[in-house]
């Protein structure tokens, strides 16, 4: 069962780092959410996945699949289809590449996810949205309609905007505020 309290203690503890930091947007920080230090847990990503089950579960439609761009969703979207798997919902995983593989099917979205199908977008931590924005362009490019984003985190840096302004919602189970971050 979904322990918010617990999740947001593990992130103190082991993710939010403070010191000057450039961020994947090139913008400096005077902090750093290493997340990866909460998805590659077995306790951080089972309260990930089922935060993530919980919102998703919120929805008018249940989508068909979760994922985004690799490396930063892979453990979220295995946590999240997991714990979907343990409470009887169907759902599916996939990943988005930054290049396509140069061999085999030489795709950008790799998994069982197709034309049509409705998705959500999953993504640690949003600043200004652009790994998102790139995820849902690829995905929206083999036809699968993206219902939204969500995040473990919203630094609150334009991120939300952005994804408003471009007709999409972001969902997260924290924003920066939770931690007492200016």
């Amino acid at each position: 069962m979904y322990d918010r309290n617990i999740l947001k203690e593990l992130i103190s503890t082991n993710s939010l780092k403070f010191g000057d930091f450039v961020l994947a947007s090139g913008k400096k920080a005077k902090y750093y959410l290493d997340c990866r230090q909460i998805t590659l847990d077995s306790v951080g990503a089972k309260l990930i996945g089922e935060g993530i089950l919980e919102l998703i579960k919120t929805f008018p439609n249940l989508p068909q699949a979760v994922g985004g761009m690799s490396i930063g969703a892979d453990p979220i979207t295995a946590a999240v289809i997991t714990v979907a798997a343990y409470n009887n919902i169907p759902l599916k995983g996939f990943m988005v590449r930054k290049q396509p593989k140069s061999h085999g099917t030489m795709q950008f979205v790799e998994g069982p996810v197709k034309k049509n199908d409705h998705v959500i977008i999953v993504e640690d931590v949003v600043t200004t949205g652009g790994s998102a924005l790139d995820a849902i362009e690829k995905v929206e490019s083999i036809g699968a309609i993206v219902d939204g984003v969500i995040a473990i985190i919203d630094r609150l840096e334009g991120g939300k905007e952005t994804f408003a302004n471009k007709g999409y919602k972001l969902y997260t189970l924290f924003t920066i505020q939770d931690f007492n971050v200016q």
